[in-house]
């Protein structure tokens, strides 16, 4: 199996691209399944003689061990693919990881903040500086639009449509959607253009990016994190908060509102309406905790 692997690796790497990170994801689950195998066997077998039943034992092993939802859906992910290529390469007739499902994952309740929390990050940059007025149309933006950091950072001037209130946001699989500006979010945009400082390298005009850093270059996600993390220190919010939460306070405090779940899925840019059917979730338990507490004959 070791000459496989080895075979498969720089398959990865020459072929398909693969970053030096995801090889070694995948170098690392196919030696924990030949680790397994060899403990198992007495011996590590070719990948021809390796059967469905062997890998729902590795499976078992693994959920045995504790690992993670998301580490046994990685590894069998890295399994399959193996197998892949070795029917293309023919040193395997069938993949005997395909019947094999990847475990049910449990759907955590997003961590969110209540609107006066929202209202305090949102006032907690000076509004003096221009690192200030930058931060608070940072926030502002991301709550008024319920976007993804990503989609916040690559905003370019192009992009903003102050006038009718909309911005054009490239989202997952560069898949495009206007998200509507609230008035607290087109302010503090206003009066951050107004001090912004581009670097000769990104001079004025629609590619010039919206938000900033210090050298007027676009700012980075990771940029945006630390600055958050400076405000929820500085508030004394759960520390929990991430600029992730920003876009899940927005999407719940649209539901508690009465907004159709249709249209906050358009607005948060989900493919699917399953994956923004988690805020009823925490819409529901909102009102049952609501519940729990004002009703003179309820219980908890």
């Amino acid at each position: 199996m070791r000459r496989q692997t080895g075979q498969f690796l720089r398959h990865l790497e020459s072929e398909r691209g693969a970053s030096e990170h995801t090889i070694k994801g995948y170098r690392e689950d196919l030696a924990s399944l030949a680790e397994y195998l060899a403990d198992e066997s007495g011996a590590t077998p070719e990948p021809a003689s390796i059967t469905t039943l062997e890998l729902r034992g590795f499976v078992s092993a693994m959920h045995d061990a504790g690992y993670a939802k998301t580490s046994i859906s990685r590894k069998l992910s890295s399994i399959r693919s193996f197998f892949r290529y070795g029917q293309r390469e023919q040193w395997v007739s069938k993949n005997p990881a395909t019947p094999l499902r990847n475990p049910r994952k449990s759907r955590k309740l997003p961590h969110f903040l209540s609107s006066e929390e929202v209202g305090r990050l949102l006032t907690a940059p000076p509004a003096e500086t221009p690192a200030g007025k930058r931060d608070r149309a940072i926030l502002e933006t991301l709550y008024s639009a319920g976007l993804r950091v990503s989609e916040l950072v690559g905003m370019s001037d192009g992009d903003l449509d102050r006038e009718q209130g909309v911005v054009r946001v490239r989202g997952k699989g560069k898949k495009e959607r206007f998200a509507p500006l609230g008035s607290f979010a087109l302010d503090a945009l206003g009066v951050w253009l107004d001090a912004r400082q581009l670097s000769p390298k990104d001079p004025p005009g629609p590619t010039a990016p919206v938000f900033t850093n210090k050298f007027g270059r676009r700012i980075t996600t990771r940029s945006v994190a630390r600055m958050l993390e400076k405000y929820i220190k500085q508030c004394g919010l759960d520390t929990r908060t991430s600029p992730h939460t920003l876009r899940h306070s927005f999407a719940t405090h649209l539901l508690d509102r009465g907004a159709d779940i249709r249209s906050v899925q358009e607005l948060l840019g989900h493919k699917s309406l399953v994956t923004t059917q988690i805020y009823t979730h925490v819409s529901t338990a909102n009102l049952r905790a609501a519940y729990l507490k004002a009703h003179p004959r309820a219980r908890a």
